[in-house]
């Protein structure tokens, strides 16, 4: 998962004094972008609900994981409604988008991490966590396997077992190497803050080591030379952050080798940044021009040393390979062993995430949700339900739809398959009618009446819309506060469903309205007191203005 955050070492130095143990704020409205822009967290406790009749025992629930998915699902349950338990191997939430300044020091470890015990007490939240690590889930006994690294049973080792009434899977998802030969070795990573410490001591070593009087100034070089392998946004900002450290710190204590340092960030694609607008991805490969930061497009890494990144041109195929000193990997993400036993388990095979519907339920499993990296929401087409929409709708059962019809049942479809309205969005329609006439010719709204072909001819296209959510901390913060008020209204909404009609099997509505992700805009820091910005309403914002975009987001 890519992030990006305050782009000026002064504003993450001002965060590092905020993150401090024993600073309280009342809401810190905390930004966080990667591929993906905004995401809030308020710090006061959630509204109380009416406690649960205690007649009937609380249900289990079994949270997998305390990365954004988790943290949010937790922050936002009405923990007085269950009996709440947590699996994590860290007893910490980290603030992943300010990793790449722990890397250069601007900011410490310790001021982007909360304790989760800490974060329970000061919302009163009755839960229960236990420091392990799940290595196997059995859905069909609602069990999950789990392994402490910090204490043992009498049987000497730290396997227990945990069973459930709902499992929330939120496990997040590895660095996806692809294979690549010498990548784990050899290279660094940038998911956890161990890995941002790791990283900063080696930056240091490479620095010491150029500065030793018995090796020769190509061996300095080498030393001296940091590879970037992935042109995202995590390898972006590591990048920028990088070499604002480089000119604004290290070159006053290492004076001598200056010259000789050099960053190189390798992209496979033909520009880095490329899941924003192109006129971003223009103005960083610019800025970092003019900074001295090479950026290799077009190749592919085939192979890593322990001195050297061999690397094959896409467009003519010649393999060439560079010396280094350290390489910091941030090319994608892969599936965790854990979910790729569990979805072997329930027939989801040859798939890189959990398929989940649109309400975040595993897809096979009855009280299984995953939020996060370590899944995907799988909208439903509907073109594969076409007949049956077509049938609700045909009240009269005549055979075909007059617009009235389709009008009466637009809002529940609208909900239910959300690329409609996308659809009709992007092709500038106005109403259901510009739909229906642009399939069947009809120029009289009033007396428009469609039959089954021309229904399906109409909506043909509409399932092009469908697109997955990117993994970011904006989808895994919003997927955790969507599930969590699905659970704190769960009776309720048994009794009283507020979702959209049901458009196949059994009749009535759904419990709730499906998740639907927001996109609230994406960030990209460049170094330099300079940031890149793409928001909804093809707002793009580039320079030293945006910084102060980044400002203007924190509250006390």
């Amino acid at each position: 998962m890519g992030f990006s955050f305050f782009t000026s070492r002064a504003a993450a130095r001002f965060l590092d004094g905020i993150g401090r143990p024993g600073v309280s704020t009342a809401a810190l409205l905390l930004t966080a972008a990667s591929g993906g822009g905004l995401v809030a967290y308020a710090d006061s406790a959630a509204e109380s609900a009416p406690e649960p009749s205690q007649d009937a025992p609380k249900k289990k629930v079994l949270v997998l994981g305390t990365g954004w998915a988790g943290t949010s699902f937790l922050k936002n349950l009405d923990c007085s409604r269950y009996e709440v338990r947590v699996i994590s191997p860290r007893n910490y939430f980290a603030f992943t988008p300010l990793l790449p300044s722990v890397t250069c020091g601007t900011v410490e470890p310790r001021s982007i991490i909360e304790p989760i015990r800490r974060m329970f007490e000061k919302k009163s939240k009755d839960v229960t966590f236990c420091e392990a690590e799940c290595f196997k889930i059995d859905a069909s006994k609602k069990i999950v396997h789990c392994r402490s690294a910090v204490g043992t049973n009498l049987d000497g080792n730290g396997d227990f077992m945990l069973d459930y009434d709902y499992l929330v899977v939120a496990l997040g998802a590895n660095v996806n190497t692809f294979n690549t030969p010498g990548v784990l070795e050899h290279c660094h990573f940038l998911k956890e803050v161990e890995d941002a410490q790791k990283i900063r001591r080696s930056v240091i070593d490479c620095f010491e080591k150029a500065s030793l009087p018995n090796i020769s100034e190509e061996e300095k070089r080498k030393a001296l030379h940091f590879v970037v392998i992935g042109g995202g946004p995590t390898g972006v900002e590591f990048a920028a952050e990088l070499h604002d450290f480089l000119v604004e710190d290290l070159v006053k204590l290492y004076p001598a080798i200056q010259e000789l340092v050099k960053i190189t960030i390798i992209q496979s694609g033909e520009h880095i940044l490329n899941m924003f607008d192109k006129r971003i991805a223009a103005f960083a490969e610019e800025k970092f021009q003019r900074d001295g930061i090479e950026v290799a497009t077009g190749f592919r890494v085939v192979r890593v040393s322990d001195d050297l990144i061999s690397m094959k041109s896409k467009s003519v195929g010649e393999e060439v390979s560079v010396p280094y000193g350290m390489a910091v990997w941030s090319a994608g993400i892969g599936t965790r062993p854990v979910i790729m036993d569990f979805m072997q388990q329930i027939g989801q095979t040859n798939r890189r995430a959990l398929a989940t519907n649109e309400w975040l339920r595993v897809r096979e499993c009855e009280g299984v949700y995953a939020i996060g990296d370590c899944a995907t929401v799988s909208q439903r087409k509907i073109m594969d339900d076409i007949s049956m929409v077509f049938k609700m709708a045909d009240k009269d059962n005549s055979g075909t739809l007059t617009l009235k019809e389709i009008n009466d049942v637009l809002e529940d479809i609208c909900i239910r398959y959300p690329q409609v309205e996308l659809y009709m969005k992007s092709m500038h329609m106005l109403d259901i009618a510009d739909l229906i006439k642009g399939a069947i010719g009809d120029s009289h709204k009033e007396s428009m009446v469609v039959d089954i072909e021309g229904f399906k001819k109409a909506l043909s296209h509409v399932d092009s819309q469908v697109k997955s959510a990117p993994a970011t901390a904006q989808v895994a913060a919003q997927q955790g506060y969507y599930l969590a008020e699905c659970f704190n209204k769960m009776e309720k909404c048994k009794e009283h469903p507020e979702g959209p009609l049901r458009m196949t099997g059994e009749s009535g509505r759904h419990f709730f309205r499906p998740f639907r992700y927001k996109h609230l805009g994406q960030f990209a820091p460049l170094g330099g007191e300079q940031a890149a910005a793409e928001l909804p309403g093809d707002w793009v914002s580039m320079g030293h203005s945006t910084q102060w975009l980044w400002y203007s987001v924190y509250a006390r």
